[in-house]
């Protein structure tokens, strides 16, 4: 396996520290609000990746942390005028249900910041004994960026070059500007927790270092994230990580790519910010899961109508070739099934999570499972099979064929039978040339969101529900 490290800037032979097992830790969430579609993202980049990994033979351990104390949410809570425990909860509970409806495995450990603030209070005062962080007067505490020997190698940054930006807090009681806060002297009314410099809470970028550490060892094999984390969260996770260990703290960086709208970033400010359970709404999650899994991890992706249209339309051609092929019963021997289908995938895969080339190798799948239905149908179950065997790598290809076709039938205003009555009546009309008839039938049942598709098998549906 190859995969590209973000430290390295290049794809490396991806060789874990123990043989046949993987620690990943994955930068989560900060649970003041709903997750959006840059959520969903690493949720679903990070999941298949574990998928493919676990699939390839490795017994993987997945840390995904929640951040449940930070400024974010205390401005929130206070807004909403609830505790900071019923808003975290309330939002962690909304991400699971977001995360399972996208088909995202929980990760093995989720730990949570505020049940390690004692690991978090360890790390800081090693760094303190170690000249590698400092207490100010304002009972904050500070870690010395100039003091660690290689910041900015994540980022390709040199510290003489940088300046102070939006994300480095410029304060008069830091020694250097560059200097990035451990702990936060709590304000009046603030929850906080006892400390040797006085009541506060813990920093953003210390939380991750005492997490992945306690739950993964002081080195491990992957650390992923979002895009907007490289710097300086990620940075400083290695600062102080290795500062306060003496150990070279990961292996290989991983960061998805962005999601944009309409080609444009997605900001509240533009009005173009989704939340996952408002795009839900009005697509099924497999066609969103889909758009997220049919580009690189690492590639940006463009969420619009269009692309949302074309996933579709993807996995309707897979659902086509699975509908009605039976596979209860059937003695599956990987053997029945040419090996080119799984060879060519392991290798997509094996290249730095290659998804559109894995994908590649579906559609191929599914023309020669196709073929097979109409002129070998013997071979079509254990070709089926193993489409949705490889499909499940990439968490796609697990629904009931027709169910997906017809876009949930809770949501048609019609029944079956009704359906298919107005289908043959359109059929007849046809037939008898009344084309007027045979658009106007097809109009209506447009109208409630059901859509006719014409073959030379015949007229199939599918439901995509009206917008509004």
């Amino acid at each position: 396996m190859q995969i590209y490290n973000t430290l390295t800037r290049r794809k490396e032979p991806f060789t874990p520290i123990e043989p046949g097992k993987v620690r990943m830790y994955v930068c989560g969430m900060t649970v003041y609000d709903f997750c959006h579609l840059g959520h969903a993202r690493v949720m679903v980049a990070f999941d298949v990746i574990t998928r493919y990994l676990r699939a390839r033979g490795y017994d993987v351990t997945y840390v995904r942390n929640v951040t449940d104390i930070d400024d974010k949410i205390l401005k929130r809570a206070d807004e909403n005028g609830e505790s900071i425990a019923s808003l975290t909860e309330r939002m962690i509970e909304a991400m699971h249900e977001d995360e399972a409806r996208l088909w995202v495995l929980p990760p093995d450990h989720e730990p949570r910041a505020t049940r390690h603030v004692d690991d978090i209070l360890r790390m800081i005062e090693t760094l303190i004994d170690k000249s590698y962080a400092y207490a100010a007067d304002n009972g904050d505490v500070y870690f010395r960026v100039r003091r660690f020997e290689g910041y900015g190698r994540l980022s390709n940054r040199d510290p003489d070059d940088m300046r102070v930006g939006a994300r480095i807090d410029v304060d008069e009681h830091k020694e250097d500007p560059l200097d990035f806060v451990l702990w936060k002297a709590a304000k009046p009314g603030e929850a906080s927790w006892p400390s040797p410099w006085g009541e506060g809470r813990p920093g953003w970028h210390i939380e991750c270092s005492a997490m992945s550490t306690c739950c993964l060892g002081e080195t491990f094999d992957i650390h992923g994230g979002g895009p907007d984390l490289l710097f300086p969260h990620h940075e400083n996770e290695i600062a102080q990580s290795e500062a306060a260990t003496g150990h070279h703290y990961v292996n290989t960086w991983m960061h998805a790519g962005a999601v944009r709208v309409n080609q444009e970033k997605m900001s509240k400010s533009l009005g173009n910010f989704f939340t996952i359970r408002e795009v839900l709404e009005h697509h099924d999650p497999e066609v969103v899961r889909y758009l997220l899994v049919a580009s690189h991890y690492r590639s940006p992706i463009n969420y619009a109508p269009d692309s949302l249209a074309e996933a579709r339309k993807s996995l309707e051609r897979f659902y086509n070739s699975l509908e009605g092929v039976a596979l209860e019963g059937v003695d599956f021997v990987e053997d029945d099934v040419d090996s080119r289908f799984h060879k060519r995938f392991t290798a997509a895969m094996d290249d730095d999570f290659n998804t559109p080339e894995a994908l590649s190798v579906l559609f191929d799948l599914a023309r020669e499972l196709n073929r097979a239905r109409k002129e070998a149908p013997e071979q079509a179950p254990a070709l089926a099979h193993e489409l949705r065997r490889l499909g499940d790598m990439l968490g796609l290809l697990q629904q009931d064929p027709a169910t997906f076709l017809q876009g949930g039938v809770t949501d048609v205003a019609l029944d079956e039978a009704e359906i298919q009555a107005r289908i043959e009546a359109r059929a007849t009309a046809k037939k008898a040339k009344d084309f007027g008839t045979a658009d106007a039938i097809r109009d209506e049942l447009a109208a409630l969101g059901i859509v006719l598709k014409d073959s030379r098998e015949g007229t199939s549906w599918v439901f995509e529900k009206p917008e509004g």
